[in-house]
């Protein structure tokens, strides 16, 4: 037998009709402020908690939202954005009564199935878009099956609401630093061409040094991972002179900047005395290095923060009007030991 407190329950505690309860959990309106009150400390007192299907059945909604990660199952693994990310995304679902759904796809053609199975029979009320594609086929997706979206860190245009973390102050900042030390032979490490984040990184660190009236110097695309950074590496460094390699070197994400220094050292080249390695994202990882790691810190726990209430924001509004976008601080620089004075000519 059960000894689950139901509304029937509550309602008789509170002395007051089974709807009246259900108006007053569920914020709808029906019901004066007092009659409210005294509902809210009756079911509180009982230890009343929501059935989340009878919720769901009288809303007209799932509580659920979902997120696909748009990458290779490792990303997870390996790169600590995301559990961060996620975290914040909690912290707004959680006190709302709203569940995460997260699934991974890979693929392409994978991660639009994805989209299409959450939103078959309402399985999720709304999605948050992350790692955004050049022509991301996504968004024209959501936009047809009319589920609402957020995305993150969209370019401008975007036809979906959007928070972003501006990339161009600390990427310039980063610029100014290293040129404030000496620095004239740069190169940059990009994450995939595919992803738009990866080319806001590249406009901000050219702009930022062709504004100084200095070269952007060589470019290689990596990957956002520790072993493309290790590839980024012997590119870059392994069997040239000391006149033919850069002297700066910022990686588009921290994970890869730290393989680069990686191999660096086992080239025989040590930071900052001999190059100077910057990252992107600000992982805690990059404080446990040595040296420890130059980066443009972001804030992914409060995108999430921010992505998870405009979603709800989005799905509770019953005016059909967009939800207007978001910027949160930009993204600043944090000086550690990886850089330093460009080395003297031997």
């Amino acid at each position: 037998m059960s000894n689950r407190v139901t509304i029937i329950d509550v309602a008789a505690k509170a002395g007051v009709a089974i709807s009246s309860v259900s108006s007053a959990l569920n914020n709808r309106p029906g019901v004066s402020e007092d009659t409210r009150r005294r509902i809210v400390a009756a079911a509180k007192e009982l230890g009343f908690v929501p059935s989340l299907r009878g919720r769901s059945l009288s809303a007209k909604r799932a509580f659920t939202v979902g997120l696909v990660v748009h990458r290779d199952p490792y990303v997870l693994e390996s790169d600590p954005f995301f559990g961060s990310f996620i975290g914040g995304i909690e912290t707004v679902l959680d006190p709302r009564g709203y569940a995460l759904i997260l699934q991974m796809g890979s693929e392409p053609v994978e991660t639009l199935d994805r989209y299409r199975t959450l939103a078959a029979n309402r399985r999720v009320d709304g999605v948050f878009i992350s790692d955004l594609g050049v022509d991301d086929p996504r968004v024209p997706l959501v936009l047809e099956l009319g589920l609402p979206a957020v995305g993150v860190n969209a370019d401008p245009g975007f036809p979906l609401t959007a928070v972003r973390q501006s990339h161009v102050e600390g990427i310039r900042e980063l610029v100014e630093h290293l040129v404030g030390l000496g620095h004239t032979r740069f190169a940059h490490v990009t994450g995939p061409h595919e992803f738009i984040h990866a080319g806001q990184r590249l406009r901000a660190w050219s702009d930022a040094l062709e504004d100084a009236g200095l070269p952007v110097g060589e470019i290689v695309e990596g990957d956002f991972t520790y072993d493309g950074g290790v590839a980024a590496a012997n590119g870059l460094l392994a069997g040239r002179a000391t006149r033919d390699r850069p002297t700066a070197v910022m990686c588009s994400n921290d994970l890869s900047a730290i393989g680069f220094l990686g191999r660096a050292g086992e080239l025989g080249l040590r930071a900052p005395d001999d190059l100077s390695v910057a990252g992107f994202d600000g992982i805690e990882l990059g404080t446990y290095v040595r040296p420890t790691l130059t980066t443009v810190a972001t804030n992914p726990r409060l995108l999430g923060v921010e992505a998870a209430r405009l979603l709800l924001e989005t799905i509770e509004r019953i005016d059909g009007m967009a939800v207007a976008d978001v910027d949160i601080e930009p993204a600043r620089l944090v000086v550690r030991t990886s850089t330093g004075p460009a080395p003297r000519p031997r």
